[in-house]
Order: structure tokens, then C-alpha cells, then sequence
């Protein structure tokens, strides 16, 4: 129940543009998913997901692979910052690792 509060109360908070979209971040036991989302448009602009993919490694790993391909993503989408959604997860091992892939490849958030 705490993390239904928590997530309402990051996303309260949190606005994609079409300039700066949001990047929303779902990681669950087996898989992590992220979306660059305009929230005026109701629109996904980019997204990078490991279901389907074959990626070996830790969870933390694969945070990061799908970190710089959503980066990737943007870049080819012709953005350049967005709003990082932790949703109602502590930014902290897998959710950092994504992040800190995403900056690496140039995403400014």
C-alpha cells in the first residue's frame, strides 16, 4: 500500500513534453522495461523492453543494457533531456544502473 502512495506521489510531481518527455521505468523479477512518454500527446515516443531479448546476466546487468538502448532510442527519436519516473521504487542498485547507463550515452535528466 505504501508504494501505491509513493508512486502517486512521484508521478504527482512529474511532466513529459514533447521536448522532455518522461522516462518511466517498470522493473519487475524477471524483466525491466522503459518508455519515454509525452504526456500532452498521451504518447509513447521510445521504448526498450528485455522481454523477447535474450540477455544473460544479473538484473543489475540487464538494467543497464536496456538503459543505453532507450538512450539509443531517444537519441534516434531527437531527444535529448527528459524527466526520469522512478515510479514507487527508491532510486538506488538497479534503478541507478539504468540511470547511469542512460547518461552515459547522453541522455540528460
Amino acid at each position: 500500500m505504501n508504494a501505491i502512495f509513493r508512486q502517486n506521489r512521484t508521478r504527482a510531481k512529474l511532466h513529459g513534453t514533447a521536448t522532455r518527455p518522461r522516462l518511466c521505468v517498470n522493473i519487475s523479477n524477471k524483466h525491466v522495461s522503459a518508455q519515454l512518454i509525452d504526456d500532452d500527446a498521451r504518447k509513447t515516443l521510445a521504448s526498450a523492453s528485455s522481454v523477447g531479448e535474450k540477455l544473460t546476466g544479473s538484473m543489475t546487468e540487464k538494467c543497464a543494457k536496456i538503459g543505453t538502448e532507450i538512450a539509443k532510442a531517444a537519441k534516434k527519436a531527437n531527444i535529448k533531456q527528459a524527466v526520469f519516473d522512478r515510479g514507487s521504487r527508491l532510486y538506488a542498485g538497479r534503478m541507478s544502473a539504468l540511470a547511469d547507463a542512460a547518461r552515459k550515452e547522453g541522455l540528460e535528466f
